[in-house]
């Protein structure tokens, strides 16, 4: 299969589509759509995990006294960072599963866009950074309704804001790529929130350290990128970040982002190319 390397072209004007134009061109329209529905998504992505802050930090968490375990810091302080995480993860596997299937299989509107000059990897790059403007609106309703609660310590909430924007983007990049070889009705989505991510949420950091798991299931947990979002977003908002541990974490959820960036828009070409 020939794979056409010549810069996209507008037909009418014969000029060069940039790729920051493509996706500019493709995020608005992503943009006109969720302002119709953004009502929808408000609880999922947004009020959810508050809730659920609000349960466990301040129902269960009224049980756990600060100490070592929580880093001195109530159980609502300890657990808040976490569930960010935990939270903007779940959005983005869903963001980068179903919708993007349907748009191969069920709308097909990727074959209407790549008819255009834009061509698969500006598609892949244009709703990869959708999912991440998406992202950022749920991050910062958590964190500002989290507020409320008393779940921030001091201002490295506003660096734990990002880091749970880039860990979203590192953990879609992947799913992206794999919703582009699936051709059946996207049960393999299910499995994925099943069997993967809820067990990365339940024993990768999120309610208790990492070190009072059982020894050989620990490093399943250092594997996970939850794991590293997590250490990266407490250690953020809670003001213990340390220099190479955090460059350590930022490291791998880097190169899970750049690995799915390059897969993605290796299978996004192929499914669309034809």
């Amino acid at each position: 299969m020939a794979t056409d390397v010549r810069p996209p072209r507008s037909e009418a004007t014969g000029t060069v589509v940039g790729s920051w134009r493509a996706m500019g061109l493709r995020i608005e329209g992503q943009w006109a759509w969720y302002r119709r529905y953004w009502r929808a998504n408000l609880y999922s992505s947004g009020l959810q995990p508050v809730l659920f802050l609000g349960a466990m930090g301040l129902g269960f968490g009224s049980q756990v006294k600060p100490g070592t375990v929580t880093e001195g810091v109530s159980y609502l302080q300890y657990i808040a960072p976490a569930l960010l995480i935990s939270g903007i993860i779940a959005t983005a596997v869903n963001e980068s599963g179903h919708p993007i299937l349907s748009g191969f299989k069920w709308k097909q509107d990727y074959q209407a866009v790549t008819a255009s000059p834009i061509t698969p990897h500006q598609l892949f790059d244009a709703q990869l950074l959708w999912i991440c403007i998406r992202l950022a609106i749920s991050a910062v309703i958590y964190g500002i309704a989290a507020a409320f609660l008393g779940a921030w310590t001091g201002p490295g909430v506003l660096l734990a804001l990002p880091i749970a924007v880039f860990v979203g983007a590192a953990c879609a990049a992947p799913v992206m790529a794999f919703a582009a070889t699936t051709r059946g009705e996207g049960h393999a989505f299910v499995a994925l929130n099943r069997f993967v991510v809820l067990p990365m949420t339940l024993f990768a950091g999120t309610f208790f350290p990492v070190d009072r798991l059982p020894g050989f299931i620990q490093p399943l947990a250092w594997i996970s990128p939850i794991w590293h979002g997590n250490e990266l977003a407490r250690d953020a908002a809670l003001g213990g970040m340390s220099l190479l541990p955090a460059l350590g974490h930022a490291l791998f959820l880097f190169v899970l982002l750049v690995a799915g960036v390059l897969v993605g828009r290796r299978q996004f070409h192929r499914r669309l190319v034809f």
